[in-house]
């Protein structure tokens, strides 16, 4: 039973801002992801969402962390089915980009060979971290919008396509679509059947953007948790500047306890179970994290026990 624990990214505005987490004169990108992977095995590489992922940053993160320190990758927002703003893509192919008048665009918008290219470039950047052992799996948070209709499903089925044979990857849905009476089970059975890691979600109940905690396993290489935080009053707030304005959660010691007794049970069923704490606002994931840690105990492991 392996369980690493980390957070959603190590760079938050409001976590570097808080001075909270890293020590005095800890202000570089470098001493910053250092420092970090003193402190967890695990981390969750947010920018790659809103932005295409660059290959040499992925080099420097290789060389700037531990000897089997995991990072989790987000895939491109083009890819999950979220609008994207046109500078988002790289400069060079922008002129390249359907000319429909249109600030964002979506993937059925664009060209084949267009989407080609986008998938090639982001497995370019990603690869020095498959290289060095150090890619955990690449996730997928789909839209709200990708709902358990065919289309949707369809959209899931192309993504698990493409990413056959190249590198682990994890689902997120944020439609309850997927998980409601009607197709819950069809929804495991894809993700076995396709070999997806059903990402298990701490989150707010009640939205239609919100998921319910599905605690099965669906690969048999790795288990995903991800905590969301439960604070419903921000979970759609309106004008957010950051994500972090919408994940303010501050977990109790009760309440990672708890979770701890279901993130012990699953992880009996995996080979390697992942907890990534994305209540990102100053240090509370940090914090939360080194609980969660000190909880579960030897099950844990330790930056420099974070080998294979």
């Amino acid at each position: 039973m392996t369980i690493f624990v980390g957070t959603a990214s190590w760079t938050d505005p409001t976590l570097i801002k808080s001075r909270k987490f890293y020590p005095p004169g800890c202000n570089s990108a470098e001493a910053r992801l250092r420092f970090y992977a003193s402190q967890f095995p695990l981390v969750e590489v947010d920018s790659s969402y809103y932005s295409m992922p660059n290959g040499s940053n992925s080099v420097l993160w290789v060389e700037r962390t531990l000897p089997g320190f995991v990072f989790n990758i987000k895939a491109f927002r083009l890819f999950t089915g979220h609008q994207t703003p046109r500078d988002m893509f790289p400069k060079d192919m922008q002129s390249a980009l359907p000319q429909n008048g249109k600030k964002n665009l979506y993937y059925k918008d664009m060209p084949e060979d267009v989407r080609d290219e986008l998938w090639r470039r982001y497995f370019e950047a990603i690869a020095p971290l498959h290289d060095a052992g150090k890619l955990g799996a690449v996730h997928f948070q789909f839209a709200p919008w990708v709902t358990s209709a065919p289309d949707g499903r369809a959209h899931v089925e192309h993504c698990a396509d493409v990413m056959a044979g190249r590198h682990m990857m994890a689902v997120e849905f944020r439609n309850r679509s997927w998980f409601d009476e009607k197709h819950a089970s069809s929804t495991l059975a894809l993700e076995r059947e396709r070999g997806l890691v059903n990402v298990i979600v701490d989150e707010p109940q009640g939205p239609a953007n919100s998921i319910p905690s599905v605690w099965e396993v669906t690969s048999p290489s790795l288990a995903l948790i991800r905590l969301h935080g439960r604070n419903h009053e921000t979970w759609n707030i309106k004008g957010a500047t950051a994500a972090s304005d919408r994940f303010n959660y501050d977990y109790s010691n009760d309440e990672l306890s708890e979770l701890s007794i279901e993130i012990q049970k699953i992880a009996k069923s995996v080979s390697q179970t992942h907890v990534v704490f994305n209540n990102n606002w100053e240090n509370q994931g940090q914090r939360n994290a080194r609980t969660l840690m000190e909880i579960l105990g030897a099950a844990a492991k330790s930056p420099l026990e974070a080998g294979p």
